[in-house]
């Protein structure tokens, strides 16, 4: 009998998960360098010559991809998943991949998931599938905007407040319309922190600056310098890291070569101290860059945000602390009130959160929120039966990594290798979790674990797939050479 599956989510791991899905046969229900973020097997249209193509350029490509591969078909548009639930005749207390029978296989001969879908001016329809792949990403629906005590929030605050997310969705044309001649204050200083203050700066100039305000210092890169570290990622660099569940040989070589890969990290940190003047704009580093990659916080900034801050047109303010009041913000340890007319929350979104909710299951829901281990092969829970996860890992080319994972997933889904028993699953990713929280610290986060071994993840998935993983054609570019998209092509099908 023919296998259902259902994919949430039409974004870029959306569009994987489907179109290898279809090439096992199987029907699914639907600022990274040019090089790097590309799909193997459809490259971009020669009229992109940017190294860094814009957001537009990565639309049409997007567009192009699911066009050419037939994919659009198969997306039901004007649909919103409210909530997926597991059912299956057997009585359990804890659901595992072992409701499949025990047997590593995807599917089981009871086990069903109730999709229940909301249509645009449709009532709700339920579907009844045998696997389920959530591809709905981590920067989207659900913000992160922090609490205020009583009285000392937004609600005081004769300003409008909004978040990085309903700014973006204005558009170019209502956007600068929005913040023209107007006093704004971005909050954060991750990726779209930066991106939206550069561009309010950029719109409104040194007549009405922009404050970012920002409580923790992270290390600026530009965007060459980018360019170049996607060029080191190759095998060598990657024994210069230990690595989970590997033996004492190569834990010894990964010893030996630590000095080398200490004293890059720290020619990077000398190099950023040196182009940029951190003490003058107070953004003196409280961490070690080495940090800052593995907990996945690199930020590249845009071209011309120094530009803006030399300028006058971005003011950088630093803060534990604040608090609303009528016509601004009270900074922790400053008496003036920063006054100001919109706030700009570029404070992430709550992933975890916005993942568990689509569960009906409460054990499902403490399955993602109740635990820091990440996830087997970065895309499948021990706990959670017939579903796979795709998106929810970060690295430093997302496109490039999803696109290995989602040929991992059709080749498991097609049946040609089986999952390791729960208690395997486990084991392996507590062991990743020990390995990054000593590079990470505080900073981990189970949805990076792989940026410093991308290739060796590759690797493991390769070997599930019956595939070599060596992708170069003899030693020295093996060793030396960059490890890109297009070496992970036709990996869909076995040698």
């Amino acid at each position: 009998m023919e296998k259902r599956i259902t994919i949430v989510g039409a974004g870029i791991s959306g569009l994987l998960a489907c179109k290898y899905a279809m090439e096992k046969g199987f029907n699914p229900i639907l600022q990274t360098p040019i090089s790097y973020y590309r799909f193997s097997d459809f490259a971009w249209a020669s009229s992109v010559t940017e190294t860094f193509p814009n957001h537009n350029q990565v639309m049409e490509y997007l567009k192009s991809y699911a066009l050419h591969f037939n994919i659009l078909p198969q997306i039901r548009f004007s649909s919103r998943v409210i909530s997926i639930d597991y059912f299956t005749p057997r009585s359990e207390d804890f659901p595992s991949w072992d409701l499949s029978g025990g047997t590593g296989e995807p599917f089981s001969p009871t086990g069903k998931w109730n999709i229940t879908v909301k249509v645009t001016r449709h009532p709700l329809v339920v579907y009844k599938v045998d696997f389920v792949i959530l591809c709905i990403g981590k920067y989207s629906d659900l913000p992160n905007i922090p609490d205020f005590p009583i009285n000392r929030g937004p609600d005081i605050f004769d300003g409008t407040v909004i978040h990085s997310m309903d700014y973006a969705a204005m558009g170019g044309d209502l956007a600068s319309e929005f913040i023209k001649e107007k006093r704004v204050t971005v909050v954060g200083l991750q990726k779209s922190a930066v991106d939206v203050a550069a561009e309010v700066a950029t719109r409104n100039g040194v007549g009405h600056p922009c404050t970012l305000l920002f409580r923790r210092v992270h290390w600026l890169v530009p965007e060459h310098f980018n360019t170049v570290s996607f060029q080191n990622l190759n095998r060598f660099s990657e024994l210069m890291v230990p690595r989970p569940s590997e033996g004492i040989f190569l834990w010894l070589l990964a010893f030996l070569l630590s000095p080398l890969f200490w004293m890059f990290t720290k020619l990077v940190e000398i190099y950023l101290k040196w182009t940029y003047p951190l003490k003058k704009y107070n953004m003196v580093r409280e961490h070690p860059f080495l940090k800052q990659i593995v907990s996945c916080m690199s930020m590249v900034i845009p071209a011309n945000f120094c530009d803006r801050v030399r300028e006058g047109s971005l003011i950088l303010k630093k803060a534990q602390s604040f608090s609303f009041c009528r016509n601004g913000l009270v900074l922790d340890g400053e008496a003036a009130v920063l006054e100001t007319d919109i706030v700009i929350f570029a404070t992430g979104y709550k992933s975890d959160e916005k993942l568990s909710n689509i569960f009906t299951s409460t054990f499902f829901k403490n399955c993602i929120t109740g635990s820091s281990a990440p996830f087997y092969r970065e895309c499948i829970h021990p706990r959670i039966p017939q579903l796979a996860i795709l998106g929810y890992s970060e690295s430093s080319s997302v496109l490039y990594t999803m696109e290995v994972k989602s040929m991992w997933l059709a080749h498991f889904l097609a049946g040609n290798f089986k999952l390791p028993p729960v208690k395997e699953m486990e084991d392996d990713v507590m062991k990743w979790e020990k390995c990054i929280e000593q590079y990470a610290g505080d900073g981990y986060k189970r949805s990076c674990i792989s940026v410093l071994l991308q290739i060796h993840v590759n690797d493991q998935l390769c070997r599930d797939m019956g595939c070599n993983p060596r992708r170069k054609r003899w030693f020295l570019p093996e060793m030396f050479a960059a490890y890109g998209p297009t070496d992970y092509a036709n990996l869909t099908w076995p040698g």
